[in-house]
């Protein structure tokens, strides 16, 4: 007798769960322990800068991407990488963490939920993160391992875009996971495929593009950004009161005396 399937929780980690990026992370945490120099890390480095401030979709940018995410670890022993994870998640990852995200995840697993990390972080770091949160498993891209260590090659493509909806579709049919009843988090409009794929999109201090897709189709916005929650609240009081004063200004002409 097949089971029911079950409702998943999934979510994005870069600006979702951390507050930045987990690459970014690790590629400090391992600089500073003279596994690179500022040339060997700068290509990987401006390459995500590069697609970050151009929103680039095209081929061009995903393989120039996926490129330098393949030479960032090549080279390198698997054991040794995962000793220094543990170290650079305590060091750095765990004081970026979104409280109120973290608290998410936490209410589907208390609902008996499963809760899955889905990112383009190399898999061996978002298996990472999402044990020391106590989730339950992660997505990510597929580092190529020879001889115990990385060989600067990828199995697979960069789980990025379409590709991370694939994964969990995936996932989906190997785990008996009806997605139509499930959720997915992220804060940028590149994960619009995965967000679609799912029953329960939401965003999480969304980019944005994904903030006019989430207010078009009334998906919940979830806001932990101190600045952006104040000013989304304070907004239409401070444009008010600033009509206000404008209205009863002495040069207005408009407030009379009554005496």
């Amino acid at each position: 007798m097949a089971l029911n399937p079950k409702r998943v929780a999934f979510f994005d980690v870069d600006n979702t769960i951390l507050k930045g990026s987990s690459l970014f992370f690790l590629g400090r945490g391992m600089y500073q322990r003279g596994f690179f120099t500022k040339r060997e890390i700068s290509a990987f480095v401006l390459a995500n800068l590069r697609y970050r401030l151009t929103g680039k979709e095209n081929k061009e940018e995903i393989d120039r991407i996926q490129k330098a995410a393949c030479e960032f670890i090549g080279g390198h022993n698997v054991k040794e990488l995962e000793t220094i994870g543990l170290e650079i998640y305590d060091e750095y990852v765990s004081a970026k963490l979104w409280q109120g995200t973290i608290e998410i995840a936490n209410e589907h697993l208390r609902a008996g939920e499963e809760v899955w990390l889905v990112t383009a972080t190399p898999i061996d770091m978002a298996n990472l993160i999402a044990k020391r949160l106590g989730l339950t498993g992660a997505l990510g891209t597929i580092a190529e391992v020879k001889d115990g260590k990385y060989t600067g090659k990828m199995i697979g493509k960069l789980l990025h875009g379409k590709e991370k909806a694939l994964a969990i579709q995936a996932l989906a049919a190997e785990k008996n996971i009806d997605l139509s009843n499930s959720f997915a988090y992220s804060d940028s409009h590149h994960d619009l495929p995965l967000l679609e794929a799912v029953g329960h999109p939401r965003a999480i201090n969304p980019d944005a593009l994904l903030q006019i897709r989430a207010i078009r189709d009334n998906w919940p916005i979830h806001e932990f950004r101190r600045a952006r929650a104040l000013s989304r609240f304070l907004g239409p009081i401070l444009s008010r009161l600033a009509a206000l004063a404008t209205l009863f200004s002495p040069r207005s002409g408009k407030r009379k005396n009554s005496d």
